[in-house]
């Protein structure tokens, strides 16, 4: 093996590796999520240890880019958000999301497009048409971000060029409509959830259905992938979150303990713990490889419908039909802070790039940003005229978007 080059990463903190080995360029990451001041030479000196590719001759280099690293840690978030631009459709938003750079987005609509925007200038690069129900899950296939999934209650997902936006391929097969979708980290496969109790794996390439996971027996609202793309965990309206092996195509676990629908689940990013909420007013901490519960989230007095890792993996952030968010110590499972103010219940949450700032959306007609250790509100993001369910920090976490019933999406910068 022959070491060609680093990459920095930034959020969450490590460095990627680019090597040579039998003829082949790879990769492979060195995630430092606990990184501080004082442990510099330390993380070098234990990189060096644990890494063969990171000899004394770049030893240098790596303490170079663990400083850059720390440093870009201890920059302060002071970045007070103003309203930039309003997009519109012609019928509500259901869903909003971001490319990796933060340089276009994406929005889904009742209106059965999704549409394709500059973030910079508000213009609209494209318009995906061709479903005929409702576009309700979108994503980018971040990191490339050259391609876009689209999952309709038409019962179809498409797989569309970002940069043209020609529809590649057309995924038939549920028998209900799409509520949840997510490419693997590789962008090699897209996995649906849908009302018809199953999810689905497609291949990125062929266009052609990969596997149906069978197993829930009630809607498949949530899934997510791991970062590494080895497992999906999906969430059902039956209580129950199941943990899949993505080579074997096998149920490895079914979680179960829930007492009502789960309306998400999440991994976090070493891949060693899952999230899940639901309607039982609860969240729960699951452990991967064993399956069990770890912790039962308690103190949400109305369904939580939303719950998030920051991307160190130390916090957890829980939204809820209460009108509160939470925070909550993954390691201590301890409620940190509550976070009082919206007017309704709080449909999305989600921490920012840095982790010190939480986001909000709220069928109130507004977003609030919150500060992680004090739990205060630092800004009220006021305009929208209906409400909002979809928001979302671009990967600097200097841009926002936002999402409403009110037709409109609204870029904060």
């Amino acid at each position: 093996m022959k070491l060609k080059r680093f990459f920095l990463r930034y959020y969450p903190p490590g460095i990627i590796l680019e090597y040579e080995q039998s003829g082949y360029l790879r990769t492979k990451s060195i995630d430092l999520l606990d990184l501080t001041p004082e442990c510099v030479s330390l993380v070098v000196s234990e990189i060096k240890q644990s890494e063969p590719l990171i000899t004394e001759s770049r030893a240098e280099q790596v303490k170079e880019l663990v400083v850059r690293l720390q440093q870009k840690r201890n920059q302060k978030e002071r970045h007070r958000f103003c309203f930039c631009k309003l997009k519109a459709h012609i019928l509500p938003l259901t869903n909003v999301a971001f490319d990796k750079s933060g340089a276009r987005f994406i929005t889904g609509s009742y209106d059965r497009t999704c549409r394709v925007w500059d973030t910079a200038s508000g213009r609209e690069l494209h318009t995906l048409e061709g479903h005929r129900n409702v576009v309700y899950a979108i994503a980018f296939n971040n990191p490339y971000g050259d391609k876009i999934a689209t999952g309709s209650f038409d019962k179809t997902c498409k797989l569309w060029c970002a940069e043209t936006g020609k529809c590649f391929h057309t995924f038939h097969g549920h028998r209900a409509e799409i509520v949840c979708l997510a490419f693997n980290p590789q962008s090699t496969l897209v996995a649906t959830g849908s009302m018809d109790a199953t999810a689905k794996l497609w291949d990125v390439e062929s266009g052609e259905e990969v596997a149906t996971l069978s197993g829930h027996t009630a809607e498949v609202l949530s899934l997510c992938f791991n970062t590494v793309g080895n497992h999906l965990v999906t969430g059902s309206f039956d209580y129950t979150v199941a943990i899949w092996d993505v080579a074997s195509k096998r149920r490895v676990h079914t979680l179960t303990g829930h007492m009502g629908e789960i309306s998400n689940v999440q991994f976090n990013w070493d891949c060693s713990l899952i999230v899940s909420g639901s309607s039982d007013k609860t969240c729960k901490l699951w452990e991967v490889v064993s399956g069990k519960c770890v912790a039962t989230l308690v103190g949400h007095t109305e369904e939580v419908l939303d719950a998030s890792f920051d991307l160190s993996g130390q916090l957890i952030a829980t939204a809820s039909a209460d009108g509160t968010a939470k925070v909550f110590s993954a390691t201590t499972h301890e409620c940190l802070v509550t976070m009082k103010g919206h007017a309704g219940e709080i449909s999305k949450i989600c921490f920012s790039p840095q982790g010190s700032r939480v986001l909000t959306a709220s069928f109130d007609k507004t977003a609030r940003l919150w500060d992680v250790q004090s739990g205060e509100c630092l800004q009220v993001l006021e305009g929208h005229t209906d409400e909002i369910f979809s928001c979302a920090f671009n990967y600097e976490g200097d841009t926002i978007i936002t999402g409403s019933k009110d037709n409109t999406c609204r870029i904060w910068c």
